[in-house]
Parts: C-alpha cells; sequence; structure tokens
C-alpha cells in the first residue's frame, strides 16, 4: 500500500494491464495464490472510470533543509572584489552544516581581499595626510623654503626640481612630523626661524647675494677690461667710419675692389716648396709686415722663415713635447708657441725664450694674440681657455663655458670680442669687456676646429669635421651659409686679413680651398700637397698664401706676376 501510495503513476506505467476491483485486497493477502488475469486485452483509448490521483505535495514528507542555504555559496567576485561577511560569528553558525554537508571548503579572507583593504587604508591615510599638510603654514619665499628643508635636515633641492615641487616636498615633510608626533622638532625650527628674521636683514642679503655666485677676478683683469674696452672703441670708431666712407663715397666701388681681389686670388699659383722639418708640420704664421714666417712641428721645434726665398732664420727649442701652433704677434717683433707640454711660450725674433705661460691642467691647441699685442689666448684640451698679459705672465682670465676639449680661438679686430670653438661642436663669441658669452653659435653636428672674424666685423666662419665651413652673422645672430667645402674635415680657416674680400679653407683631404666672401661660391683650389693640409695663413696684403701639411711641406702660393704686371699697365 505504501508503495502504492508513494508511486502510483509508476504503477500505472509498468503494468499495461488494469486489474478488476480488489486488486489491493489480494496484494494484502499473499497467502493466496494469484488468479491469472483475463487474456481480455482492453483498448488503450478506453480510460478507467477512476484513474490514480497522485496525493497533493502538501502531504509529502520534505526532506529537512538548512536553516540558511543561502550562506553556503562561495563569496562571488564583483567588479574585481571578493564579497566578504561581516560578521564572525556566521563562520561559527555556518561551521556544522559544512561538516554535515562534508564540504572541505572553508570562509577564508582572499589575498586580493587583503590587499584591497590594504589600498583602502593607505588611500584614507593619504587624505588624512594631505588635509593635516593643507592646514600647515609653509613659507612661499624659495629662499625661505630652502632654510627650513636645511633646518629639517633634508637637502635643499633635487635634481630638476622647481621652485612649486620644493614647497610641496616641504609641505608633505612636514606634515610627515605632525603625523608622527615630532611637534617639538617642528617649534625648534620655528623658532630658529624666528630668531634669524629678528636678527637682522644682513644675512638675508648676503645669501641673497651668493645665490647665484660669480667668481671675483684680480685686480689686473679688471685693469685688462677697462684697457680692452677703451682699444675697441677707437678700433670700432675707425671701422665704420671706414664702411660708411665706401658706402656714401661715389668714387668708391666696392663690387669693382672684390672683383679684381677674386682674379687676384683666382690667379694664385705654387710659388715655393720647401721642406720644414723632418716631423710633419701643425702650424704656420706670417709676421706683420710680411718677411718672416713662421712653423712649428711635432718634433717640439718651431722655426722662422724668411720670406720669399723661405730660408730658415732661426729655431725656437724649448718645448719639451710636440709644438701645436704658432703664431706672430701684430704689433711687437715677438712670436708665441703652443704645445703639447702644457704651456705656451714667447720667443724674440732672434730665437730667445722670454715668458713661459704655465696653468693648462692639458695639452694646448690653438692660440692667439690680441689686436693691441698686449694680450694672448690660448685653448686647452682641460675645457678651458684662458688669457695671459704678455708683459708680466699673469693669468688674467681662466674661461670656461665649454663641455668638451677647446681647440680654436681668434679675436675681434676691434679687439673687444673673442671667439672659441671645440669639440663640443659649438663656437662661441666672449665680450672681453664683461667676460659673458654673448652667443652660442649651434649648427655643425661634429667637432669645430677652425674659427675666424672678418675683418668687415659682422661675420665669423668656422670649420669643423663635418667638412663643412659655416658663416655667422652676428648681427642676425644665425647662420648664414654653409659651404660643403671638402671632403674631410676642415683642420683651419681664414679670412683674407685686409677687406675680407676671400676665405681660405684647409683640410685633411690635402688641399686648401679660395671662397668669395660675397656669394661663397669656389675661386681657387690649391692642390699639391701630398698628405693633410693642418694649417694657412693669408699675407697682410691677400698678395701669398702659405700651407704646411703633415707631408713636412711648406707650400707658398703666389699671385702670378705675369697678371700682376698686366693689372698695373691697366
Amino acid at each position: 500500500m505504501d508503495v502504492d501510495d508513494q508511486n502510483p503513476a509508476s504503477t500505472a506505467a509498468e503494468s499495461p494491464e488494469i486489474l478488476p476491483g480488489g486488486e489491493n485486497e489480494d496484494l494484502d493477502n499473499p497467502a493466496e495464490p494469484m488468479q491469472p488475469a483475463a487474456t481480455t486485452v482492453i483498448p488503450s483509448s478506453i480510460v478507467p472510470s477512476i484513474a490514480p490521483i497522485p496525493p497533493p505535495l502538501i502531504t509529502r514528507p520534505l526532506a529537512p533543509l538548512p536553516s540558511r542555504p543561502l550562506l553556503f555559496r562561495p563569496p562571488v567576485a564583483q567588479n574585481g572584489e571578493m564579497r566578504t561577511s561581516d560578521s564572525d560569528s556566521e563562520h561559527d553558525e555556518l561551521a556544522p552544516s559544512r561538516a554535515t554537508q562534508g564540504s572541505t571548503a572553508e570562509y577564508e579572507v582572499s589575498e586580493e581581499s587583503r590587499q584591497v583593504r590594504e589600498r583602502q587604508e593607505k588611500a584614507m591615510q593619504e587624505f588624512l595626510m594631505k588635509r593635516r599638510a593643507s592646514a600647515l603654514a609653509v613659507p612661499t619665499n624659495d629662499m625661505a623654503v630652502r632654510a627650513r628643508l636645511r633646518r629639517l635636515g633634508e637637502p635643499i633641492t633635487l635634481f630638476g626640481e622647481r621652485e612649486m615641487e620644493r614647497r610641496d616636498r616641504l609641505r608633505s615633510i612636514m606634515a610627515r612630523l605632525d603625523a608622527e608626533g615630532q611637534l617639538e622638532k617642528l617649534l625648534k625650527v620655528h623658532e630658529e626661524e624666528e630668531a634669524a628674521a629678528t636678527g637682522g636683514t644682513e644675512e638675508a642679503e648676503e645669501e641673497v647675494l651668493q645665490y647665484p655666485f660669480y667668481t671675483e677676478g684680480p685686480k689686473a683683469l679688471l685693469d685688462a677690461r677697462i684697457d680692452i674696452a677703451k682699444y675697441s672703441i677707437v678700433r670700432a670708431a675707425a671701422r665704420l667710419e671706414r664702411a660708411k666712407r665706401k658706402r656714401d663715397d661715389p668714387d668708391e666701388d666696392v663690387e669693382a675692389e672684390m672683383d679684381w681681389a677674386l682674379r687676384q686670388a683666382e690667379s694664385l699659383v705654387l710659388d715655393c716648396s720647401e721642406i720644414g722639418d723632418d716631423r710633419p708640420l701643425s702650424g704656420c704664421s706670417f709676421s706683420s709686415d710680411g718677411k718672416f714666417l713662421a712653423t712649428s712641428s711635432l718634433s717640439g721645434v718651431a722655426k722662422m722663415w724668411s720670406m720669399p726665398q723661405v730660408r730658415k732664420v732661426s729655431n725656437f727649442k724649448g718645448h719639451t713635447e710636440r709644438v701645436t701652433d704658432v703664431i706672430f704677434s701684430p704689433v711687437n717683433e715677438c712670436l708665441a708657441t703652443a704645445s703639447a707640454d702644457r704651456t705656451a711660450r714667447l720667443w724674440s725674433t732672434e730665437g730667445s725664450l722670454l715668458r713661459t705661460f704655465e696653468g693648462h691642467l692639458d695639452r694646448l691647441a690653438r692660440i692667439a694674440f690680441h689686436p693691441s699685442g698686449k694680450y694672448l689666448g690660448t685653448t686647452s684640451f682641460d675645457k678651458t681657455w684662458r688669457l695671459w698679459d704678455i708683459e708680466t705672465g699673469v693669468e688674467l682670465l681662466l674661461q670656461e663655458g665649454h663641455s668638451r676639449s677647446v681647440y680654436g680661438i681668434d679675436f675681434h679686430h676691434d679687439g673687444s670680442l673673442v671667439s672659441s670653438c671645440g669639440l663640443d661642436a659649438l663656437a662661441r663669441v666672449w665680450d672681453l669687456r664683461t667676460g659673458r658669452s654673448v652667443l652660442a653659435l649651434e649648427g655643425h653636428v661634429k667637432p669645430v676646429l677652425g674659427v675666424n672674424f672678418s675683418p668687415n666685423g659682422y661675420h665669423l666662419a668656422t670649420g669643423g669635421e663635418d667638412n663643412t665651413c659655416r658663416i655667422w652673422d652676428l648681427r642676425k645672430k644665425r647662420s648664414l651659409y654653409i659651404i660643403p667645402a671638402h671632403s674631410n674635415l676642415i683642420s683651419q680657416v681664414k679670412y683674407e686679413p685686409q677687406e675680407g674680400y676671400f676665405l681660405v679653407t684647409a683640410s685633411f683631404d690635402m688641399t686648401a680651398k679660395i671662397w668669395s666672401a660675397r656669394d661663397f661660391k669656389p675661386v681657387k683650389t690649391l692642390s699639391g700637397h701630398e698628405a693633410k693640409v693642418t694649417s694657412l695663413d693669408i699675407i697682410s696684403d691677400g698678395q701669398c698664401i702659405a700651407t704646411v701639411s703633415h707631408d713636412r711641406t711648406i707650400k707658398l702660393w703666389s699671385v702670378n706676376s705675369k697678371d700682376e704686371q698686366t693689372m698695373d699697365v691697366d
């Protein structure tokens, strides 16, 4: 009976035949044998009069359910976070039910949930710190901010830190000290600041003067600057007067003069070639009157030659290393040499040593005389150039400014400016009257080895390892023209010293080239050397050019005498 009550539908489904009434009693009495049922088959379309109706679901016995079944579900991830319970008592309530269900999972705080809580706590601490910091009084003056940082034992500035960033850093430091309970330290610093403020303003003024700082030069440098200023004013006035006369005088034809000078330069031919030394030559220079030529060599000896026969007159021995450059004084009968032994020496034309200039920390490169003849400029691989007094031998100025070795130097014809170039691919123009760097000429992509001012006063030529010669306009402060001059580096560049109608470049491609100063077109190529051309010089009237090379020869390029006679007849 229990079986029928529990699953009557299954019984009817299993038996295709329906028994007559009283089948329940026959089933209850097992002693009596069951009579075989009639073989009559009832069609499936005939429905019995009383169909078995299942009992209502309410009367069925239900299996015991857990009191809180929803709590057995594991935490579900929502928005990247794990759902956790608010109370710890639920763990105790769920423990026995989990044991009865045979589940091995335990409710624990996951690593992700713990990290979320830590981030929230950290954010809350930062918020409280910022709110506390906003309530602190932080000085607005940058000097006061630096002073307070120094008193707190913190660095007064960091690399690349600006004023507002420095003030924010001080604010955060003060907020941290306040949060850590170190109010005594803050109060002590505040008292020190008040005491310093009430003590007087002299100390504050001294601090302001010390930042930014400058190095005070000697009295001799001040006298030299005054003397250079006076000298340059007279020279500049004379140059401007000459330029005005050329512009206004109808008899002055500048274009015709330039054409004549370029024709003269175009007619230059090789006039003389002489072996100058046993080792490669490094420099050459004409005297102011053009009667002598001085050369320097890697053997450490400088020599003076008479012109135009190129006969040796005297030797200048004294350097312990190779001589890198030689230059004649524009006024006095003396010359100066530079050497890799870190010294420069002043010689008389007879060959006697007059002065030794010591002070550079590395080998010297090029040297140049001031137009007044009173001062000497030297460049060195110690990244500095220096100015020396010829009469006393005192170092007047040690000038830094280049990030790499300084190689070339040249003085303006007025005497007010000096230009230096170096291996940092930069050429700088300095004002000798104030000591300031007035121009930084950027354009070369490789080291700059030669620099020279034009006699017109506003053009400057530079040459370097990028095989180009650049013409700079000092009035416009930019590059005026780029000459792709040679196929190798340019070792020296010089203007014609009288009017600057043309310029000459020497190169390691074994040639020297003449260029027009009007349109910078090539005028003449001086080819004849068999090795690198290291230096050149132009005589004062522009009628002769001297070049020296690593082939140990001195070559003189002079105007063709036939052309000169023809010009005189015309």
